[in-house]
């Protein structure tokens, strides 16, 4: 367990941001279904980053680093293993599950902390229609699978997750034989499905994608392929930094690809709305602290992972911002509408919660002891917002920033701030 207290203070200089977990995770699954060679520029090394990796070995493939790349080398089947672990990785497990089922043995799929917590129960509607084999503990991990999944028109409903669905168009797209189609119906966090689908026709797949509602997949052009992609940086772990630079600094963030796909990039228009000082200069996004800030709205239904980071935001704010989307958070590392009530109420934010959308009444924060709830972007947010607090914010349990950022209090430190990890 580790502590980490921030003090308020300044920010100023630049950093580079991560992989983004998002995009590397898709990447060492569809590495796994490749038959051939697949290099990995810029691969990610968070806890679920280093989840997917074990989970693409444990299921057949070879991986090694070389260089500061991944080499994955798959013959595009999928090995026998009695356990694979897929740690706290909500995305890992929703993924890998179809793509466990494409064989014919028995896979039992755990996991770690929160990941037990979190209901799964879209597996044993949708995967009897599709021939597979599936036993789960009341709807929670353990999930155990048999196949072979047998690709065939179906109908989903993707309300409760779009992860589900990349599971699903990944598994179809390496098995398909013939046309078959994927209905979808209350699709949730589309830009997801949109980075999704990108690296599936990076690497060689065919699909339609007709208004989010049918994916229509053809057969797969069979041989080995060697394929090369670099993973981009992580829009979702930025969103915090940028919100920190425009609280306490003037810092820039580097290294992101300002047309992503990435659903989090969303953050950019919050800042604006909120009368951030915002500039963009080729891969650097540059922030400049700027008082007052403006009360802001924003729909996050396709980007829950920015509830946090705006959370912070919204707390420098004049007046009362509003966010919507509140539906989407409770699947996640913790309930997050409950805990950033909870966890910024300490801190002397009032934050009410109505009809599917958040109310933040700014002001500033106050000294106070927190805790992540075990939750990474919990952590961040609140370390975020001590940025310009009245004094030390102390975050219990702030180690759960490895489940996505690494090195997220090491980059503080670097941009000047004052943290210490106990």
């Amino acid at each position: 367990m580790m502590d980490a207290v921030v003090s308020p203070g300044e920010l100023k200089g630049h950093i580079c941001m991560p992989a983004s977990k998002s995009a590397f995770q898709r990447a060492c699954a569809l590495a796994l279904l490749n038959k051939g060679r697949t290099i990995i520029h810029n691969p990610g090394n968070s806890y679920d980053d280093r989840a997917a990796i074990q989970i693409v070995k444990d299921l057949g493939a070879c991986c090694l680093f070389k260089e500061g790349d991944v080499l994955v080398q798959s013959t595009g089947k999928i090995a026998p293993s009695s356990e694979i672990n897929c740690g706290e990785s909500g995305l890992s497990l929703r993924m890998f599950a179809p793509i466990a089922a494409i064989s014919d043995h028995t896979f039992t799929l755990n996991g770690t902390g929160s990941l037990l917590k979190r209901p799964i129960p879209f597996f044993n509607e949708i995967f009897p229609l599709l021939g597979i084999n599936v036993i789960s503990g009341d709807g929670y991990l353990p999930l155990t699978v048999k196949g072979p999944l047998l690709p065939r028109d179906i109908r989903i409903n993707a309300a409760q997750s779009s992860q589900y669905l990349t599971g699903l168009l990944f598994a179809f797209a390496a098995t398909a034989k013939s046309p078959v189609t994927i209905w979808v119906d209350d699709l949730k966090s589309r830009p997801y499905i949109d980075l999704s689908v990108q690296l599936m026709r990076h690497f060689g797949y065919r699909l339609d994608n007709i208004n989010y509602e049918q994916f229509i997949f053809y057969p797969a052009v069979p041989g080995e392929k060697e394929i090369t992609y670099t993973a981009e940086a992580d829009w979702s772990s930025a969103s915090f930094m940028l919100v920190a630079g425009a609280i306490a600094g003037d810092i820039g963030i580097d290294c992101l690809k300002i047309d992503s796909v990435q659903a989090d990039r969303a953050i950019m228009g919050v800042l604006s709305k909120a009368g951030a000082d915002v500039s963009i200069n080729g891969t650097r996004v540059q922030v400049n602290n700027r008082q007052p800030l403006n009360a802001f709205e924003f729909d996050a239904t396709n980007c829950p992972d920015l509830f946090p980071p705006l959370a912070a935001l919204a707390s420098y704010c004049n007046g009362i911002s509003v966010i919507r989307g509140t539906g989407r958070l409770s699947g996640k590392e913790s309930d997050r509408a409950g805990t950033l009530q909870e966890e910024f109420g300490k801190m002397g934010i009032h934050i009410r919660v109505e009809n599917d959308s958040m109310f933040i009444h700014g002001g500033t924060p106050v000294e106070a002891l927190v805790t992540s709830h075990h939750d990474h972007r919990i952590a961040m947010a609140c370390a975020v917002a001590a940025l310009r607090a009245t004094g030390n914010i102390r975050i219990k349990h702030a180690e759960a920033v490895n489940k996505s950022y690494p090195d997220f209090f090491m980059h503080l430190q670097k941009l000047g701030a004052a943290v210490s990890l106990s």
